[in-house]
């Protein structure tokens, strides 16, 4: 174990007995304390997301933003991460529902990002507890249904001292209702104008509380149909409709080469035998998103169960459970079936080959089976515990201890790909019997071998055939985390602001995961990209403190003045101890405002994925940096050196020079795999901010918050340009070891790994104005405004690399590897609602601002001098801001029941199509924005 990356290791260990006898010894005080005074005072405390000290304040050093059950059901949404995605300070999470490339464990998920900074950086809390991450570190808030939740904080602030790794960007903390009575059922429709992506939402509610119990019980299922490519012109073609002939893939017009190297194609109805029945041509490109998915559907079911017991009138046993089964589905078109993509040629004794003798090379794609994927993720949640109050010291103490399991296994299937030792059969040599020609190993006949005219194209793929050559693949991935927290907090001593307070606590926790590939994709045995068995864990011990000191309350000049301390000692199994430690200040002048600030620092552990993953093969989209026409020139002499010829040309996946400096995902599948020396990335948070409540206008309310985030040692999922661009730009060598070309500078071989070599500045103010007015004899009115300003957003991919300013860009995410897809200057709310006896509307526009992107014409590109800050290279796009309004009404019947209705994006808007997407093959629209109008319907019943 390398403990060599952090200092004073025994000191804290220290800290961490110290501490925990601490908590032993005070726990057993609280069967001491006089029931009625100490329960009876706490229960006019809370517990503030960010601090584990409870206070009668609301309002804190840290800029946290609430949202009640009110305001999540105002959204028209079911999912708590298009909820959360609504938010100005999200950005585009790690996987989207709009990539139905991605893979792995994480896809069908959900996820949030705070501050563009990734979802692995952002924290979710479900009742200030760790929920449930898969292999690379995500948390799937699908998981958790919107009818239980009470509140939601959203802590755009850095919380390592008080919660530890991951607490980068932020944190959610979602708070469940702790008491229900009665029973509640939701019912809820929802449709796009194309009459796609339809939402159907169930939820049941059933709680009881006596004296000393209070039991919840509810049960969801949500349901979102897909929503396909082809079904709209804005999504209809790869490059979108103004570009329908750009980006195309492979075709299923089968491709023969000659053994030149010269690119026949079959005359239709023609004999594939016959080289006179060929033309002499490339095939035309395909129009992949004519069998893809656009935005992913996914099914949920969830149950969920708490319950609070009294067991004295000072303490009180608490549990939750919870079983959720999501599966969701993506098809993306047939594989691209090639001799560069599988190694294997039509042989010279095949009846279908027009050059008898001579093996050679083919391409065609399988059209007739498009390759789908299923996800079934089971995951399941328990956390039991004890909490309670006592007397100490003649001020009012509490505690709390709680055991968390949480277990995720993940079942993936594949089909649509070809099992390659059959299709080596099936392109191999045939003979004729009775007539007929087939393949010519009795054995393999006998197997079902059947000869594949693969000049043929689709019409040449019969049923029998396929069954011989397709392949269902199934892989298995598993997480589970065991956690142990322990927590106590009280007064220690009185100043003339208040009481000095103290919290503390330690944690144990375990981390262990698996990913099982499917046994022939291991062995490379079909086109479906191969991977490696993953298989980890670790162990982190980790103890905190928390000192919070009012020092001046109701003075002149000086109506609050107080400090808070923290700082958390984490040390972990596989890398070592590190100590993370937060300042905040609060101070109100007069009674109408409040100014704060705090100094955070933070850290995000590796994720098993970025340990232990094994090797997967994946298509990157890269730009070689070699490349004779758009590569750099800052490589010249790195690539001759090695080897390159000076005339090198990168091709695409159908052997053709690529033709844009976006670059394209080549022919051969390069490999991605963890790294054990990849250590923990570090941050630093400023924030400083003000909260203006003018005593004159009652219900009125101004915030402002500057922030300041900076990533160090960031934890970089090297992609190929990554790799690429150390190699041969920064001329680091040991990066050159991960790439292998051949005598004609064509890359054959590639490995990806994370690495700690990025950082990330980004800085920006966040605004809100919120206003009730006066009830007037129509009603009550509110206004609500929240907006950020994103001031800089600087990515550096590693050493000697220049710094990228992205504010305002579409991003590249293949290039940039930590930023959000957009880095949007300005998103804006602004929301109006009314309320008049049984009736309420609201009215609510969300604004998006312009963006910076590549040039794909003369047409499309208003600035051709100026650089890309995400590409490097000339031409820029200036795109316009977007706005969408939302419009619902409400009605509560006098039978408990409410009726809702509403419409989102009510004037169908359409935002800029961004031509930088981060995926080929994925229609270049952002996620965030909304593809049509959207009708719901939703009834409410209380019993």
């Amino acid at each position: 174990m390398n403990t060599s990356y952090f200092r004073g290791a025994h000191k804290r260990t220290a800290l961490v007995v110290a501490l925990s006898a601490c908590l032993l010894s005070v726990a057993a005080q609280a069967q001491d304390a006089p029931p009625d005074t100490a329960k009876s005072q706490n229960l006019e405390t809370i517990t503030v997301t960010g601090s584990r000290i409870r206070s009668v304040d609301v309002e804190t050093a840290q800029p946290i933003y609430t949202m009640d059950q009110k305001a999540i059901q105002a959204t028209g949404l079911t999912n708590v991460n298009d909820v959360l995605a609504r938010l100005p300070s999200t950005g585009t999470p790690d996987i989207s529902n709009q990539n139905p490339l991605a893979n792995g464990d994480g896809v069908g998920g959900s996820y949030v990002n705070i501050r563009n900074l990734g979802s692995k950086r952002t924290l979710v809390l479900v009742n200030g507890r760790r929920w449930s991450t898969n292999l690379s570190g995500l948390t799937d808030i699908s998981t958790i249904p919107v009818s239980i939740i009470e509140r939601i904080d959203v802590l755009k602030d850095g919380a390592s001292s008080i919660y530890g790794s991951d607490a980068i960007g932020g944190v959610v903390n979602i708070v469940t209702k702790q008491k229900f009575d009665g029973a509640e059922a939701n019912v809820y429709y929802g449709t796009n104008g194309a009459h796609d992506g339809d939402q159907k939402n169930y939820e049941f509610t059933w709680g009881h509380s006596t004296k000393n119990n209070s039991i919840i019980l509810a049960a969801t299922q949500q349901e979102t149909d897909p929503i396909m490519s082809n079904t709209r012109a804005l999504t209809r073609y790869p490059q979108g409709p103004r570009h329908p002939n750009d980006r195309l893939g492979l075709t299923n017009e089968g491709n023969i080469f000659a053994p030149d190297g010269t690119s026949y194609v079959l005359r239709p109805g023609g004999n594939a035998a016959n080289l006179a029945d060929y033309d002499q041509r490339d095939a035309n490109g395909y129009n992949t998103q004519a069998d893809s998915t656009f935005r992913a559907g996914t099914k949920l079911r969830n149950l969920f169960l708490s319950d609070r017991y009294n067991l004295t009138d000072n303490i009180t046993l608490h549990g939750t459970a919870s079983y959720s089964v999501r599966d969701s589905s993506t098809v993306v078109a047939g594989y691209p079936f090639s001799t560069s993509s599988t190694g294997l040629e039509l042989s010279g004794q095949n009846a279908y080959n027009p050059f008898p003798g001579q093996d050679v090379d083919f391409a065609r794609r399988i059209t007739e089976e498009p390759r789908n994927s299923f996800n079934k993720d089971r995951m399941a949640h328990i956390d039991v515990g004890a909490e309670g109050y006592f007397t100490f010291i003649n001020h009012d103490w509490n505690w709390d201890a709680t055991y968390t399991y949480s277990q995720s296994k993940v079942k993936q299937v594949y089909n649509g790909n070809v099992f390659l030792p059959n299709a080596q059969k099936a392109l191999g040599p045939t003979a004729l019997v009775d007539g007929q020609v087939v393949c010519a190993n009795a054995a393999d006949r006998a197997a079902g071998c059947l000869p594949w005219n693969i000049a043929g194209g689709p019409a040449a793929m019969s049923p029998a055939l396929w069954q011989y050559l397709g392949y269902l693949a199934t892989d298995r991935a598993e997480q589970k985390t065991n956690d142990f927290s322990a927590n106590v907090g009280g007064g220690l001593f009185d100043l003339p602001g208040g009481t000095v307070s103290i919290a503390g606590g330690v944690e144990h926790r375990k981390e262990e995961g698996s990913f099982t590939p499917d046994a022939a994709d291991v062995l490379g045995l079909t086109t479906n990209p191969a991977s490696q068995p993953t298989n980890g864990g670790y162990i982190v011990n980790e103890a905190y403190l928390e000192l919070d000191v009012p020092l001046l309350r109701d003075l002149p000049g000086a109506k609050e003045l107080g400090l808070n301390a923290a700082s958390r000692y984490s040390h972990y199994s596989n890398f070592g101890s590190t100590t993370n430690n937060k300042y905040s200040f609060r101070y109100r002048p007069i009674d109408d405002l409040l100014i704060r600030g705090t100094y955070a620092q933070g850290f995000r552990a590796p994720s098993i994925q970025d340990l232990f993953q094994g090797t997967a093969q994946t298509f990157d989209n890269y730009i070689d940096p070699c490349d004779a026409v758009y590569g750099s020139a800052e490589a010249k002499s790195t690539c001759a050196a090695l080897g390159v010829p000076a005339n090198f040309r990168q091709v695409n996946q159908n052997g053709q020079p690529i033709t844009s400096a976006n670059g394209d995902s080549g022919q051969v599948p390069f490999l991605q795999g963890g790294s054990t020396q990849v250590k923990p990335e570090k941050s630093i948070t400023r924030t400083a901010g003000l909260v203006y409540s003018p005593h004159y206008v009652q219900g009125l309310d101004f915030t402002l918050d500057y922030y300041k985030v900076q990533v160090s040692n960031a934890i970089t999922n090297l992609t190929a340009n990554g790799v690429l661009n150390f190699c041969y730009i920064q001329n680091i060598s040991s990066f050159c070891n991960n790439v292998t070309r051949d005598a004609t500078g064509t890359i054959t071989s590639l490995l990806e790994t994370p690495a700690n070599v990025g950082t990330i500045q980004t800085q920006g103010y966040d605004f809100g104005v919120h206003y009730r007015l006066p009830e007037t004899p129509i009603g009550t009115f509110s206004i609500a405004s929240d907006s950020t300003y994103l001031k800089q957003y600087d990515e550096t991919a590693g050493p000697g690399a220049a710094v990228r300013h992205l504010v305002g860009y579409q991003v590249n995410q293949a290039v940039a590897t930590n930023a959000s897809a957009g880095e949007f200057r300005v998103r804006s709310n602004l929301a109006l609602n009314w309320e008049y006896k049984s009736f309420g509307a609201s009215w609510t526009m969300r604004y998006f601002s312009g963006l910076k992107d590549i040039c794909v014409d003369s047409f499309e590109c208003s600035n051709p001098n100026e650089i890309n800050n995400d590409t490097g290279t000339l031409g820029v796009a200036r795109k316009g801001s977007v706005t969408f309004n939302d419009a619902q009404f409400r009605y509560s019947a006098p039978w408990k029941g409410t009726f809702t209705v509403g419409i989102n994006n009510v004037f169908k808007r359409k935002g800029p199509l961004y031509y930088d997407s981060a995926t080929a093959g994925v229609p270049p629209y952002n996620s965030a924005f909304d593809v049509d109008r959207f009708f719901y319907v939703s009834y409410d019943q209380k019993f």
